[in-house]
């Protein structure tokens, strides 16, 4: 399992979820261009002293993070886009152990062409008339879901 950010914009959104994945041992993939400066130290203040404990990967483009995967060895798993644009909630869909959930830009999710290039897109079901979850909050809600369907919590 991985999670990977699509140009994030805010610094503190991508602390915290690069905390969550810490506390978990998820990578962590980061595509860019961000909207803050994603230097270590501007990530030390908003991921506190847990980024030394996540895998981070950062890719300068969206192109770049799927020719990597594609190179990848073992092959990588699906990429399953969180998506208000989607029909399959979280709660019906059928994680796989590599797969690589896929969070958009906090102000605008992302482009057509990202979603073309994903292989599941799915929602958390929300009340009608709601624009979205924090998208940090979606990432631990769909995480936790994807962790307990395929046993992927830590055992201490």
């Amino acid at each position: 399992m991985r999670l990977a950010l699509f140009q994030p914009d805010i610094a503190q959104n991508t602390g915290t979820i690069l905390r969550l994945c810490a506390c978990f041992g998820i990578p962590v993939d980061v595509i860019g261009p961000t909207g803050f400066d994603m230097s270590d130290r501007a990530l030390k203040r908003a991921a506190l002293d847990y980024l030394p404990h996540v895998e981070l990967s950062r890719y300068a483009g969206f192109d770049t993070f799927m020719e990597t995967r594609a190179a990848a060895t073992p092959p990588q798993g699906r990429l399953v886009l969180l998506t208000t644009k989607a029909a399959t909630s979280h709660c019906d869909f059928r994680f796989a152990p590599d797969d690589t959930l896929m969070l958009g830009r906090e102000s605008a999710g992302v482009p057509d062409t990202v979603h073309d290039r994903v292989d599941a897109r799915i929602t958390i079901p929300m009340r009608p008339g709601l624009r979205s979850l924090n998208v940090a909050v979606a990432a631990a809600i769909v995480l936790g879901e994807a962790l307990r369907q395929t046993n992927g919590y830590p055992h201490a």
